[in-house]
């Protein structure tokens, strides 16, 4: 799920804060859809407190504020199969699915399920790992990066909290603005509060900071992150051009679809849609070998 931004209620976000360049596991498509290989920054989802959940599938793992307000992350659920509230986003996708902070790949593993081409990005390498174990396409990328197939990709999934990405929505919406294709689709969860709030937070694994470890994760950095309700992404959504497709909730969980506004691209999107309207391709290069 994703921190770094251009200048990874939050029910559970999936990092996107490091990225570093193609591991052996990455075969770089030559032509219009090549990524070269991404900047490497600090990764606070690299850290040990989030990893370290990944492996063992279970928290406690929390985003703490500088006053201490923790906010808990799910990460069991995170790690489960992909339940009812997570299929009733996934049954809207269309086209090729771009899950943007993918974590562990309950998602991409359930798209692949669905018949969906889905690519799962994450920041944390532990995160790939494990989403590639489940036989899904991940990448070591940020949204911020240079990414496969931009503008077009049929749908983007912003679930599990990642609309909180870097701290800025309407900045995390106008580089989705650019992956998808025309009338593409982004799917977000919500906060199930009404909130609009930039907050700085590291990784805390609730320990008391008498190991390496938790001492290393109470030492980094913050880094921005937001949490944002229904009616406050709306009004980010409508001042970008953004339509509303749609909004339901389940399991507690609040969601909103919003497509694509319609605007001109840079030249290298508009070659790359001219070029093909088909990302398949794309997808089957970065399977794991």
């Amino acid at each position: 799920m994703s921190t770094t931004v251009p200048s990874s209620g939050l029910a559970a976000p999936a990092p996107a804060d490091r990225v570093g360049a193609p591991d052996a596991h990455e075969a770089v498509v030559d032509g219009p859809d090549a990524v070269g290989a991404a900047p490497v920054r600090t990764a606070p989802w690299g850290a040990d407190p989030y990893a370290n959940a990944l492996r063992t599938g279970r928290g406690p793992l929390f985003l703490r504020r500088s006053d201490g307000w923790l906010l808990p992350l799910d990460v069991e659920r995170w790690c489960s199969d992909a339940g009812s509230a997570d299929l009733s986003a996934l049954h809207r996708c269309e086209g090729p699915v771009l899950d943007i902070g993918c974590g562990p790949g309950r998602l991409v593993a359930e798209l692949a399920s669905l018949g969906h081409r889905a690519l799962g990005i994450d920041v944390s390498e532990a995160a790939v790992a494990r989403t590639r174990g489940l036989g899904g396409a991940a990448l070591l990328r940020s949204v911020f990066d240079p990414l496969p197939g931009e503008g077009r990709w049929g749908t983007l999934l912003l679930l599990d909290g990642n609309i909180g990405i870097g701290g800025d929505p309407a900045a995390l919406l106008d580089r989705a603005a650019d992956l998808l294709g025309a009338d593409g689709l982004l799917i977000a969860e919500t906060a199930p509060v009404d909130v609009d709030e930039r907050v700085r937070v590291r990784l805390d694994d609730g320990r008391d900071g008498t190991d390496g470890r938790a001492a290393s994760a109470l030492d980094a950095e913050p880094f921005p992150w937001a949490r944002i309700g229904t009616p406050a992404l709306l009004r980010h959504a409508r001042a970008g051009g953004w339509r509303t497709a749609g909004q339901w909730g389940a399991e507690g969980r609040t969601f909103v679809s919003l497509r694509r506004p319609v605007r001109e691209r840079s030249a290298r999107t508009s070659s790359q849609s001219a070029e093909s309207a088909n990302i398949a391709p794309v997808i089957s290069s970065q399977l794991p070998k």
